[in-house]
């Protein structure tokens, strides 16, 4: 996603096969703790990210804690599920995704932020993706996260976003 021009360079190629902390209370925080991890152990400029999905009616919930919303499990369904049933009989059911970038450069730090608005469904729809997709609907689209093709998804996806800001920058640097 982020073009021709850059050389990327995977954890497991710089030797870092550990689990990098994200135990921050915002994905800024989350995303620059992991950059900064990395950044102060292999001492090389890189970039991380943390992504969370924000619902209105459950005030921002469950946010930074996506991955972890029905338990330390990490159980996509149950977390899915979880949301569901807070938001049984709730008319506004208006949510964002939200990813940011935390990249590092030298001394700098500098964050990119991707939203996109959408609602969350009665019930899951879809098999493609992960997460919560099968029960978002983006903005402007009939369908979940889940039932588009990841192409498709890409297109217009938070990721994608904060990656076309992050990509300009390098460019342009």
């Amino acid at each position: 996603m982020l073009g021709k021009g850059l050389d990327i360079v995977s954890l497991e190629a710089i030797g870092c096969r550990c689990e990098i902390p994200e135990t921050a209370d915002t994905l800024e925080g989350n995303a620059l703790m992991k950059a900064r991890f990395v950044h102060s152990r292999y001492h090389c400029d890189c970039f991380a990210d943390d992504t969370g999905l924000e619902i209105k009616a459950l005030h921002n919930a469950p946010g930074v804690y996506s991955a972890r919303y029905a338990g330390l499990s990490k159980d996509f369904d149950a977390n899915m599920q979880k949301a569901l049933r807070e938001l049984k009989g709730v008319a506004d059911r208006s949510a964002r995704f939200r990813t940011v970038i935390a990249l590092i450069r030298g001394e700098e730090e500098i964050l990119f932020e991707g939203i996109v608005n959408g609602v969350i469904t009665e019930a899951p729809c879809g098999n493609n993706g992960f997460g919560y997709d099968p029960i978002f609907i983006p903005d402007g689209y009939s369908v979940t996260f889940a039932e588009m093709s990841a192409a498709e998804k890409n297109e217009i996806s938070h990721r994608a976003m904060a990656i076309e800001k992050l990509k300009f920058y390098l460019h342009d640097k």
